[in-house]
C-alpha cells in the first residue's frame, strides 16, 4: 500500500502568509505543516510516499524533505500539478506511482490528534473499494457531509446549505486501483475543478464505500488564518499523531 500527500494549491485563505511560500511549508507549532501528514502515513505503516505539489515553491519540498530518510521511508517521490485542478486532478498524477496498488491519500493541511492505524488495517482487509474517515464538526456546511443509513454511507453532499448531518468527510481517503478510472470519468464542477466528492459518490453508487469515525481531534490548518492559529495552539497544548 502506498501513500499520497496532496500539497498543491495557492493557499489564498492563508494570505498574506502564502504570498511567499506554499501553505504546507508554514509552521504548525515546532514543525512544518507537511510533517504532520507525513508522520500520519508513516505511523500507519506506509513506506512509499508521493508528494503532489505545485506553484512557485515546489522545489522547497525537495530541499525540506529530501529523499524521506528522516521519516524512515523507502521511497519519497514528487509530482507537479499545473494550475488549480482540484483534489481529484492532483491525485490523478499518482496513477503510475500507485502501480495498481491500494493507496492512502491525505491532504497536506490536515492534522490529527491520534492515528489511523486501525482504519488502514481495515482497509487492507477490504477486498475492494474505498474507505473514508468522518468527524463530527460544528460547521458541516463548510465540508463534504456524509449521509448515513445504518452502517452505510449513502451520499456525500458538498458544502450543503442545510446539512443533513454534522459528519464531515475529512481529508484522508483510501482507494483501490479503480480510483484513477473513476477520476477519468468525472467532469469539472462549477468552480472548474475535479472534485473528490464526485469520486467518493461513484464508490458509494457501486456499493463499495466503507467508513470510520476518526478518534481524537481533527483540524484543517489551511481553512483560514484563525484556523491555522488554532491548530498551532492545539498541537502546542497536546501534540499530534499519537500512537
Amino acid at each position: 500500500m502506498k501513500g499520497v500527500i496532496l500539497a498543491g494549491g495557492l493557499g489564498t485563505r492563508l494570505a498574506p502568509l502564502t504570498n511567499i511560500t506554499n501553505k504546507h511549508l508554514l509552521p504548525i507549532y515546532d514543525k512544518p505543516m507537511i510533517y504532520y501528514p507525513m508522520e500520519t502515513l508513516v505511523n500507519a505503516g506506509i513506506e512509499d510516499i508521493m508528494v503532489v505539489t505545485g506553484g512557485n515553491n515546489a522545489g522547497d519540498f525537495l530541499r525540506l524533505l529530501g529523499n524521506g530518510k528522516e521519516f524512515g521511508l523507502k521511497w519519497l517521490r514528487y509530482a507537479y500539478q499545473d494550475g488549480e485542478g482540484g483534489i481529484a486532478d492532483a491525485l490523478a498524477l499518482a496513477e503510475h506511482f500507485a502501480e495498481g496498488d491500494k493507496i492512502l491519500v491525505m491532504l497536506g493541511d490536515n492534522v490529527i490528534e491520534k492515528n489511523i492505524i486501525e482504519s488502514v488495517r481495515r482497509f487492507k482487509d477490504q477486498e475492494s473499494g474505498a474507505r473514508i474517515l468522518l468527524k463530527e464538526v460544528d460547521n458541516p456546511q463548510d465540508y463534504g457531509v456524509a449521509v448515513l443509513e445504518g452502517d452505510r454511507v449513502v451520499n456525500i453532499i458538498e458544502k450543503p446549505k442545510d446539512p443533513p448531518t454534522n459528519l464531515a468527510v475529512i481529508g484522508i481517503y483510501m482507494y483501490d486501483a479503480r480510483v484513477f478510472d473513476m477520476i477519468g470519468n468525472i467532469s469539472p464542477s462549477a468552480r472548474g475543478e475535479l472534485e473528490i466528492t464526485d469520486v467518493n459518490n461513484m464508490y458509494i453508487e457501486a456499493g463499495d464505500m466503507a467508513y470510520d469515525v476518526l478518534d481524537g481531534w481533527w483540524a484543517d490548518s489551511g481553512s483560514s488564518i484563525d484556523g491555522w492559529f488554532r491548530v498551532n495552539k492545539m498541537v502546542a497544548a497536546g501534540g499530534a499523531n499519537k500512537i
